[in-house]
């Protein structure tokens, strides 16, 4: 007996598929398994809501620290720098500086540049006002994405609801500890800014309101150690968080957890030029509107790095740095919905969708080996195969499991058999046609090859796009599905193929060869 790539490659597939699929089918420590999703193993199920009006504010406060920056470059003098939510306002003081100044705002994009006098005004576009709210739920997704994908949870379900909605689904989320971690890192905004501490009235904090503080372009802030105690910061940030590259958890000489951090060129270029030039003054590192630290410049800080200390736990450092790393929000978002889902809902679906898979399994095999005998034999070892691709394939990349998902394998049993069908009609056809055994395998195979590729890549396409353009459970059904065409054409085109050609001389040897195929005389 001459073994054949084909069987080679079947025994190979198995031997894989066991290997691969036994954590998740005995839950060992070791190995990879299968994740189970939120309706199987329960979880937290958050709709968020997203307030894209602070996004453009935003964008307008991050336009000022540029047009500050830029002025303080070149040398050019302005006064009266102020903004709102669409518009930053500002006069020069010299007329000579007029043309670079407005030079360097028309690069700014999506803006809209007015001038009066020496005074000028740039506004957002209402086109860009829209562009800039869409991206900031956007942005929201994808960071919210990122910072659950680092806090260990796996394929958390983040999609966009409606347009200012987002649909946040965490499994495996079940103590209130949990809960609180996962909704604070989702919430935090994030927001790393470097402020200038005004020196000049800061030592009249105490007695000053916001209303004063506002009168020279000023805000106050408390400090994220003791809420009393207060700085009177300039409101136009130096640097923000959007020049941030990395952030990690360090420790200061007394082993205390603190943060450090690093800024891009253009970052660490602005923070140069300031710290060189306000030698003596305080700069405020300001994360969410707390002051962390506001040290003392005394010379000159390149590289672009430093470092946020606090009063913080290791955990807690670590989370902050997750947030940092992964971006902050540009616009805040607040808990619209919550609810939790139980196990029990997951035992319950787990339970009834194994009795349909396993029922569903039970019939067909018996149906294949009723009226195919020994050819439904090799197509039911072909399904087992199947499964244990399937498993394994998911268990290797980490997919998750969900309800949806399950119904896939149900229906990757009745169409993984789909192929053998066709492929046992067509050895049958050939053998009533007198056609010898050898002949009618090969031409059976060759014959039915076309409508099996059509059936599976017509099914596959449909998965892909079905997980391209689905959400959450969707996702879940065409993954199995997709893992399950792909098996069934390597087990039922390439392995019973193998096997076929491997007892083929048994086959001949039979009394009866036309029983294999369970055709009677």
């Amino acid at each position: 007996m001459k073994l054949n790539y084909r069987i080679v490659i079947f025994a190979l597939a198995i031997v894989f598929g066991i290997a691969f699929s036994l954590p998740s089918l005995l839950q060992t420590q070791g190995g990879k398994k299968v994740t189970l999703g939120l309706d199987l193993q329960g979880g937290l199920h958050m709709l968020l809501g997203v307030k894209t009006e602070e996004a453009t504010k935003s964008r307008i406060k991050s336009i000022a620290a540029s047009i500050k920056h830029f002025a303080g470059r070149e040398d050019i003098l302005i006064d009266a720098l102020s903004f709102d939510a669409t518009t930053v306002s500002f006069e020069i003081l010299d007329n000579d500086d007029v043309n670079a100044m407005q030079e360097f705002l028309s690069k700014i994009e999506g803006t809209k540049v007015t001038q009066n006098g020496l005074r000028l005004s740039l506004s957002l576009t209402p086109k860009e006002i829209i562009k800039t709210k869409k991206q900031s739920v956007d942005q929201a997704i994808e960071t919210i994405r990122n910072r659950l994908d680092q806090f260990g949870l796996s394929e958390p379900v983040v999609a966009r609801q409606g347009e200012e909605k987002i649909l946040v689904e965490l499994a495996g989320i079940k103590t209130q500890a949990e809960e609180q971690r996962a909704r604070k890192l989702i919430s935090r905004a994030a927001k790393l800014e470097m402020m200038a501490v005004d020196e000049a009235r800061n030592a009249r904090v105490s007695v000053m309101s916001d209303a004063d503080a506002a009168e020279y372009g000023d805000i106050i802030l408390s400090d994220v150690k003791d809420a009393n105690h207060k700085y009177l910061i300039h409101e136009i940030p130096i640097l923000d968080g959007g020049m941030l590259t990395n952030a990690a958890v360090g420790f200061d000489k007394n082993n205390r957890p603190l943060i450090t951090f690093t800024l891009n060129a253009e970052g660490a270029d602005i923070f140069g030029d300031f710290t060189g030039k306000n030698v003596g003054k305080r700069l405020a590192i300001v994360l969410d509107g707390k002051v962390y630290s506001a040290p003392n410049i005394n010379e000159r800080i390149g590289g672009g790095s430093g470092q946020i200390s606090g009063n913080y736990t290791v955990m807690e450092a670590k989370d902050l740095a997750i947030a940092l790393r992964s971006g902050a929000l540009l616009a805040p978002i607040y808990l619209m919905e919550k609810r939790s889902v139980g196990p029990s809902l997951g035992a319950d679906s787990i339970k009834a969708s194994m009795i349909a898979l396993i029922g569903g399994f039970v019939l067909v095999i018996v149906f294949m080996v009723v009226y195919y005998r020994m050819a439904g034999l090799i197509a039911n070892i072909a399904l087992i195969a199947n499964l244990f691709l399937l498993l394994a394939v998911m268990s290797l990349f980490g997919a998750t499991l969900t309800l949806p998902g399950m119904a896939g394998i149900v229906l990757t049993v009745g169409m993984a058999v789909d192929a053998n069908v066709i492929i046992s009609e067509r050895i049958r056809e050939l053998i009533y046609e007198g056609k010898s055994m050898h002949k009618a395998i090969e031409d059976g195979y060759a014959n039915a090859m076309s409508a099996i590729l059509d059936a599976n890549i017509t099914t596959l396409i449909a998965s892909v796009v079905l997980y391209v353009y689905g959400t959450g459970a969707i996702k879940g059904f065409a993954i199995t599905m997709s893992i399950g065409i792909l098996a069934s054409m390597l087990t039922a085109i390439l392995g019973t193929h193998g096997i076929y050609q491997m007892l083929e001389a048994k086959i001949k040897r039979s009394k009866n060869h036309k029983l294999w195929f369970g055709i009677k005389g």
